[in-house]
């Protein structure tokens, strides 16, 4: 007898009290361990077409929809009695005539919730729908066949074939989500993609869009996992495209990207789990660019597995000057030391006025150093001659390279005096101790945020990754890349191409965010060495209320407009520790305590501390933002002189560097607008941000 979890299910019980909770996970677990014990008492749902639909009590009022069959259980849903009730009697499990797959499908005739119009002739061909019809309909130039093979369920193609814009994102919602995601992609590039039809000698439940949505659970200790963590949905049900991309072995290094919110790091979380469990020599590095996400990643793992990283050496978890701390340590007995941004500008300001020069500026020395001379490691004049000079529009000849020469050497020497180094220089001490060694400290290292990884970084990782095939593994989103300027891969030895993978589908952001979001950025990224990442083909999952957008008169305006907001939103049933506030630096961060405050709330202030919210709205810089969720986001502080930030564009070198910094700038926003998930509020003192008049958004 098979047990299966729908996520339907899942997120029902998330929705639930503590307390309701408990009643219903020891009743699923009386019903797995033995499901003909006295005390579960069955009730056939006699009202729905179903008739294998049955219910079961978890207390007073609470009940278990369940599935039964001769040689299955499937727990589909839970709620109090008469919801419970209501949702089987809409629904039937069955196997889509064409496409093979398992769906939960919603009885046409029994939704009422949503205003479609009755059509007399429900087998109305599109070529004889009334003008006005044809002209507002979304998919007129999709057959009814077409519709049945991308999985939508007979008694709902009518109504999509003739649905507007407006009204497919209302029907989306209750058919199958493979369905709504191909037609939602047609929508989007005017491509149908179908599906691959199942064999008729495979289990429905084993189709690809059947696993996304059911899981078959073999023992006590899965089925607790899943009880435990139910609004980790990601822990539980994969998308096809997800499943692919974990399970693919691959002939060299591989990247899978996709904009935010499309699941790069579940893939990235899922793969290692994959390698934990099927290779007991396999020897981990989980890692991404900051403190805060790396210890982030340890939850999400623990959650996936159920085991503390901490706990065993085969995966470890680390930023990446986390990694390069522990491995100098490890290789040279001492614990390195990094010098900071500002004493980095002071040895180079005190080397340019030792040597006497006043030909280069101490902005270019600055750009230089960071750009060319420590990310590239370069430790003679003829390897400055030579160094590639990517986004640099001062290309420097010979002559002036020999006259700048002297000062980096003078910088590395009052360096080395002050017994310090730079970030690159640790990473580099790293790479060569174990570029040379046979044995390399993991089989397997996967990436996280791949896009803002440097030169430096990226030499480490290769030099102490095993040369193995799947030995590199990289999750990303160029549109995200906001630390590191661009280079080639490839000229160090990383080639994906041809091994590059891009994810489609949006978990995080509603409908409304995305497509505001996805206007600061191009259709189509492409990277140095030529691989393409193509926007166009993401869609979201699910709808929500159109972000918001306020360029006020002052400071004080736009705090009584962002109270209003917060106060608005509490009120109809966000928490607190559901919302963030996100700014350019930390010097707007007083504008974002000042709301808080004024809205009655207290705060958490981000940062390398990984600490609960309990209650309290987030409040954080841009930087910050990345990796994190929050049903509503607000962006403030946006003011043209604030975004991009005044001071970065000062500082720049030449032209190129300077669209450099407004590119980056501009993915800053990028990110913090996508850690909404259902409600997005930007703001600014007037004129505002030059960026806000990309993402035309209800005033």
């Amino acid at each position: 007898m098979q047990f299966w979890i729908a996520d339907s299910f899942t997120k029902a019980l998330g929705k639930l009290t503590s307390q309701e909770q408990s009643a219903v996970k020891i009743t699923v677990f009386d019903l797995q361990q033995n499901p003909s014990a006295p005390g579960l008492q069955f009730h056939r749902i006699d009202k729905s077409k179903d008739q294998n639909f049955w219910s079961i009590r978890a207390n007073r009022d609470i009940r278990l929809i369940i599935h039964k069959t001769e040689a299955s259980f499937l727990i589909c849903y839970v709620d109090h009695h008469d919801d419970a009730y209501k949702w089987a009697e809409r629904r039937r499990i069955e196997t889509h005539p064409k496409t093979g797959a398992a769906q939960i499908v919603e009885v046409r005739e029994r939704v009422e919730e949503i205003a479609v119009p009755v059509y007399t002739q429900v087998n109305q061909p599109a070529a004889e729908l009334p003008k006005e019809t044809i002209e507002s309909a979304l998919f007129v130039d999709l057959s009814q066949d077409d519709l049945f093979d991308v999985g939508v369920p007979e008694d709902w193609i009518v109504d999509i074939q003739q649905s507007s814009e407006d009204k497919f994102l209302e029907l989306a919602n209750h058919i199958p989500a493979e369905s709504a995601e191909a037609l939602l992609n047609y929508a989007t590039t005017g491509k149908l993609h179908k599906p691959e039809v199942q064999q008729p000698d495979v289990s429905p439940f084993e189709h690809p869009d059947a696993q996304r949505r059911f899981r078959v659970l073999e023992n006590k200790e899965e089925l607790e996992r899943a009880l435990d963590y139910p609004w980790d949905q990601w822990t539980i049900f994969l998308h096809p495209s997800q499943r692919s991309v974990v399970d693919q072995e691959f002939s060299g290094p591989a990247r899978v990207s996709g904009s935010a919110g499309t699941g790069k790091t579940v893939v990235a979380l899922h793969r290692a789990a994959n390698i934990l469990k099927s290779n007991q020599d396999a020897r981990i590095l989980l890692t991404t660019f900051s403190s805060p996400l790396a210890n982030a990643l340890k939850h999400k793992l623990k959650l996936l597995t159920g085991v503390d990283s901490e706990e065993g050496s085969k995966v470890s978890i680390h930023s990446f000057k986390g990694v390069a701390h522990d491995l100098f340590t490890l290789a040279f007995g001492h614990t390195p030391r990094a010098a900071s941004r500002d004493q980095m500008k002071a040895v180079l300001e005190s080397a340019k006025k030792e040597l006497g020069d006043a030909e280069f500026t101490s902005r270019f020395l600055v750009s230089e150093w960071n750009s060319v001379i420590d990310a590239w490691q370069i430790e003679s004049l003829d390897a400055y001659r030579d160094v590639p000079r990517l986004g640099r529009k001062n290309r420097l000849g010979s002559k002036q390279r020999e006259r700048v020469w002297p000062i980096f050497v003078k910088t590395r020497e009052m360096l080395q005096s002050q017994g310090m180094d730079t970030w690159s220089g640790i990473f580099a001490d790293v790479t060569k101790h174990y570029a040379e060694k046979e044995h390399k400290p993991f089989t397997h290292i996967i990436v996280d945020e791949a896009q803002d990884l440097g030169v430096p970084e990226l030499r480490m990782l290769a030099a102490i990754a095993e040369d193995t095939p799947d030995g590199l593994f990289f999750a990303g989103d160029l549109g995200q890349r906001i630390f590191q300027e661009p280079f080639s891969w490839k000229t160090l030895g990383i080639d994906i191409n041809g091994r590059s993978q891009t994810l489609t589908v949006n978990y995080r952001t509603s409908h409304q965010i995305r497509q505001v979001a996805d206007k600061l950025l191009p259709e189509t990224v492409r990277d140095v060495d030529g691989n393409e990442e193509d926007r166009r083909g993401t869609v979201s999952v699910f709808n929500g209320p159109e972000p918001e957008l306020k360029i006020c008169g002052d400071i004080d305006q736009e705090k009584t407009a962002v109270t209003l907001w917060i106060n608005q939103i509490v009120a109809e049933g966000v928490e607190p520790d559901e919302i963030g506030l996100f700014v350019r630096s930390n010097n707007e961060l007083l504008r974002a305590r000042n709301v808080a405050k004024d809205a009655g709330h207290k705060v958490l202030e981000l940062s390398d501390r990984v600490e609960e919210r309990h209650g309290r709205i987030s409040i954080g810089t841009m930087h910050l933002a990345k990796g994190l969720e929050f049903k509503a986001v607000g962006v403030i502080a946006c003011d043209d002189d604030i975004l991009p930030q005044q001071e970065r564009i000062e500082s720049v070198a030449d032209e190129t560097e300077l669209d450099e910094v407004y590119e980056t700038e501009r993915h800053l926003f990028y990110v913090a607008c996508t850690r909404a998930r259902d409600r997005l509020f930007i703001s600014g003192v007037k004129p505002g941000s030059e960026f806000m008049s990309d993402i035309k958004v209800k005033n």
